[in-house]
């Protein structure tokens, strides 16, 4: 299978697609590349050749998230609604899907590497949930996603510090499924998608869907919610500094406000 996009790479080996999103280095992303790789998923899913995929990426990062320093501010919440209705597309596709994670998967960028089934990743992974350092609310399903993964207690520690977690570690709690050498990360990555599409694809497709009974449903809800706290938040001072602060590599000045 081939397709032509802007912003990925659509192409399939044997019975595995593959989406490589292609915006190095950082890979941001905006509501154009998650409607395309949804709609490359969604095609996968008609494609009765299809048994699994992989959602990779070129460059330094897997996806830092949403470029709010070169963003305009102005519609921000409406795009927002958007994206998010596209997130919500990913969510309810049906065959099993791997990420491969060769480098920082960062706010926004968290909740797309937690969106797959499963997760290879290397030590020069990094996973972050930066929301609060920016003055912001988490998004992209993540208040679902990540408890669901390493339980409340350590979601609430990303959340409220936005530390970074190395590969090794997310291994360890659960947020990655397997470690390799940067090298062999897509490699890992295509090698499990096959050994999956070696179950037969009716049998892998229907189990799947009994173990994910109402995930979708529940990311979907989350994200009603982050998106209504996202909303306000946008419009603060905090925000404002968040943002600057960040680009500086700085502390904060919050006023609360």
């Amino acid at each position: 299978m081939s397709g032509t996009y802007k912003d990925i790479g659509v192409s399939s080996e044997g019975h595995v697609g593959v989406v490589e999103i292609q915006r190095p280095p950082h890979n941001f992303f905006d509501n154009s590349l998650i409607n395309q790789i949804a709609d490359a998923f969604e095609a996968f899913d008609r494609d009765t050749n299809i048994r699994a995929y992989v959602l990779c990426a070129q460059g330094k990062s897997f996806c830092a998230g949403a470029d709010f320093a070169n963003r305009p501010q102005t519609g921000a919440a409406e795009s927002g609604k958007h994206l998010y209705k596209e997130a919500t597309r990913l969510f309810r596709s049906k065959k099993p899907s791997i990420g491969a994670i060769q480098g920082p998967a960062i706010g926004g960028g968290l909740g797309l590497a937690l969106m797959p089934d499963f997760r290879v990743a290397c030590a020069e992974a990094r996973f972050a949930a930066n929301f609060t350092r920016l003055g912001f609310h988490p998004g992209f399903s993540l208040t679902f996603t990540l408890p669901h993964l390493i339980g409340q207690q350590r979601a609430n520690l990303m959340f409220y510090t936005g530390r970074r977690i190395g590969g090794e570690q997310a291994v360890e709690w659960g947020m990655a499924d397997v470690l390799v050498p940067l090298a062999d990360v897509r490699k890992e990555a295509m090698k499990l998608a096959n050994e999956i599409a070696e179950s037969s694809p009716l049998a892998v497709v229907s189990t799947r869907e009994t173990m994910r009974r109402g995930f979708a449903d529940g990311a979907e809800t989350a994200t009603e919610r982050e998106l209504t706290e996202q909303d306000w938040l946008r419009k603060t001072e905090d925000f404002k500094e968040g943002i600057k602060s960040y680009a500086e590599k700085r502390v904060g000045n919050w006023k609360g406000r």
